[in-house]
């Protein structure tokens, strides 16, 4: 039986220093393991045993290939529909109220979009709450190629909609029968709603040039350091109007990194 490849400290640490040069994500001592299980499975599809020569091959890629590769192995994807509830209920009546002024048109940016739960939730959230959404449209980006294929496909377990009410699970979601398992996917006006694409968030300024009504920035800051984060909120200032709103997730502490933007309540700020 073959020896398990070993991921011994000093390559540790060339890869935290790699990851963090290309996403900004910090990696402490306390995830060497996780390092290990994650580059390990990527390796063994490769058919390489050791460590040391899949660093040196991410690092002389020219392609950008087996970066992307090695982002997806690190990169974090936990989420689920409607996940931080509360934020939801901001966006809806956020939408009625600029409605109800006469805005017709809608520009929201969901930053760290993973496998798609969230932006969906945003685009059914906005189904929900406007007369007309037929001039809204949502920026979903990720820095993982694996996760934004599976968003743009839309289809989900049915363990993964457990959550969804099943008024509309019904109403925005299809079932489809998949090797012999019930899955969900995504009606398609959901999906025209959607523009999906890569982003590295460590690296502004971004292409996009906004501004946006409201940009959902959850649960992706915590993997950043300060110096990280600092970047990317003055980013998202400048790509949200006058007036608009940015959203964080609960866990994640911004004080002393928000200057400009102001607290309307924990989690969330709005441009004023």
């Amino acid at each position: 039986m073959a020896e398990q490849p070993r991921l011994d400290q000093r390559t540790f640490q060339k890869f935290c220093e790699l990851i963090y040069n290309l996403a900004g994500i910090k990696l402490g001592a306390q995830k060497n393991a996780l390092v290990s299980a994650r580059i390990g499975k990527r390796m063994r599809i490769l058919g390489l045993n050791d460590y040391k020569e899949y660093y040196n091959l991410v690092k002389d890629d020219r392609t950008g290939e087996e970066i992307v590769e090695l982002l997806n192995a690190i990169s974090t994807n936990v989420t689920h529909f409607f996940r931080e509830e509360q934020h939801f209920r901001i966006l809806d009546q956020l939408l009625k109220e600029w409605e109800a002024q006469g805005q017709r048109t809608f520009r929201i940016w969901c930053a760290a979009a993973s496998t798609g739960e969230e932006p969906y939730s945003i685009a059914i959230t906005i189904k929900e709450a406007l007369r007309d959404s037929s001039e809204t449209k949502i920026l979903a980006t990720d820095i993982s190629t694996k996760a934004l294929n599976i968003a743009r496909e839309g289809l989900y377990k049915k363990r993964n909609v457990q959550r969804i009410p099943a008024s509309i699970l019904q109403k925005y979601f299809t079932k489809e029968t998949v090797q012999g398992e019930v899955n969900y996917r995504a009606v398609s006006s959901l999906k025209k709603m959607l523009t999906f694409a890569r982003l590295n968030l460590a690296n502004p300024p971004f292409p996009m040039h906004g501004p946006f009504d409201v940009i959902f920035c959850r649960n992706v800051m915590i993997y950043f350091d300060n110096e990280v984060r600092r970047r990317l909120l003055a980013e998202c200032y400048r790509l949200t109007k006058q007036g608009g709103y940015l959203i964080v997730g609960h866990a994640e502490s911004l004080s002393g990194m928000l200057s400009n933007f102001k607290s309307v309540e924990p989690s969330v700020y709005i441009k004023s």
